[in-house]
């Protein structure tokens, strides 16, 4: 018999009463969507904005994949965000490619040299 003594940690995402979305990493879903909706931290994004509803998780065995990943998910908008929970691989593409052709058009020097 062997058992599997990997760790697993997970990336989330929870939709607050206020319409928002919180995005975070845990290696225990349940308890820690025990813990916001419980308001056990009041510095917590998510004190003042509960009820609070999980809808997006992902599940990692690298904790740096998973923390980078965090990080990135955070980053974008609440557009791409809901893409992603809605599992809409197409609108996250199209809101990829509009983000970078922004940021190509806003980094662009037009000056002659």
């Amino acid at each position: 018999m062997t058992l599997n003594m990997e760790k697993h940690y997970y990336i989330y995402i929870i939709l607050c009463n206020d319409k928002s979305f919180y995005t975070g990493i845990t290696n225990n879903v349940d308890s820690r969507l025990y813990e916001h909706n419980k308001g056990i931290y009041k510095n917590c994004y998510t004190y003042n904005r509960r009820p609070l509803k999980l809808v997006y998780v992902e599940a990692y065995n690298n904790p740096m994949k998973a923390i980078r990943r965090e990080k990135q998910i955070k980053k974008w908008s609440r557009k791409k965000k809901d893409a992603l929970i809605k599992g809409n691989q197409n609108n996250l593409i199209l809101l990829a490619k509009c983000k970078n052709i922004i940021y190509h058009r806003s980094h662009t020097s037009t000056s002659s040299v």
